[in-house]
């Protein structure tokens, strides 16, 4: 299995998209700065996630939510 996430930094106002086989792992890695676009923004907090069955499926759905944009998909996709 694999996941889709999108994740949200309060002190840059902006959203993550990414994919993963280990959610929990990635969180963690993102929030200790590896990666050169996330280390600028911790903490991040997980808004959004979508298990698929495997990395093909993720890594198409990543595209779609990059294309449309994370606020937007966030908006048009996920209701409270």
């Amino acid at each position: 299995m694999y996941y889709v996430y999108i994740l949200y930094s309060e002190s840059l106002k902006k959203y993550y998209v990414g994919q993963t086989n280990d959610l929990d792992k990635r969180l963690v890695r993102h929030n200790m700065g590896h990666g050169n676009f996330t280390k600028k923004g911790i903490p991040w907090v997980l808004v959004w996630k979508l298990e698929v069955p495997d990395r093909s499926e993720a890594m198409k759905l990543e595209k779609k939510i990059k294309g449309r944009g994370a606020h937007r998909f966030i908006e048009e996709n996920i209701t409270e």
